[in-house]
C-alpha cells in the first residue's frame, strides 16, 4: 500500500508543479538527508518517518497540498540538518521577514540557523529577482559581490 501511496504522492506533486511552475526542491532535500544520515542516524530515521507520514501518507491520500507539504517538510529537515533557527521569507527587494504560517511555493524561504552556519534554502520562487539572487549568494553560498564583479 505504501508504494501505491508513494506513486500517488509523486503524481500529485508533479501535477501541482506543472500547474504552478514551482521549483522542485526534492534533489536538494535528498542531499540534506544524505548529510544528516552521516551525521546523526537517529535524526535521519526521524526525518524518514516524517516523510512517510507528511509526504507519502498525507499527499498520497490527498489530505495535503503537495507543494506546501514538501516545503513544510523542508523546514523540518533544514532544522534537523543544521540545527534550530528561524525561517524567513526574502521578498523581491531582498527584504527578509519572519515566515508566518506555512511556506508558499512562490516564496524564497530560508532557514537561518542559530549560531554559526550558512542559511539553508527551503524554497525558491520560479524566478529570482536580482536582490533575491544576491541574498542567496551571500547567505547560502557565502559569496560576496562587489561593483567590480558586475
Amino acid at each position: 500500500m505504501t508504494d501505491d501511496l508513494s506513486t500517488l504522492a509523486d503524481r500529485r506533486f508533479a501535477e501541482r508543479r506543472a500547474a504552478t511552475g514551482a521549483r522542485d526542491p526534492r534533489e536538494f532535500y535528498r542531499g540534506l538527508l544524505r548529510d544528516l544520515r552521516g551525521a546523526d542516524e537517529a535524526a535521519y530515521r526521524e526525518m524518514v518517518a516524517r516523510y512517510e507520514v507528511q509526504i507519502v501518507g498525507a499527499v498520497g491520500r490527498g489530505e495535503a497540498d503537495p507543494l506546501e507539504a514538501w516545503l513544510a517538510f523542508g523546514l523540518e529537515l533544514a532544522a534537523a540538518s543544521v540545527g534550530p533557527g528561524r525561517s524567513v521569507v526574502v521578498d523581491a527587494t531582498g527584504r527578509a521577514t519572519p515566515l508566518e504560517g506555512r511556506p508558499r511555493w512562490d516564496q524564497m524561504v530560508l532557514h537561518l540557523p542559530d549560531g554559526r552556519g550558512r542559511a539553508v534554502p527551503v524554497g525558491l520562487p520560479p524566478e529570482l529577482s536580482d536582490a533575491q539572487r544576491a541574498a542567496l549568494d551571500l547567505l547560502v553560498k557565502g559569496k560576496v559581490r562587489t561593483s567590480a564583479d558586475d
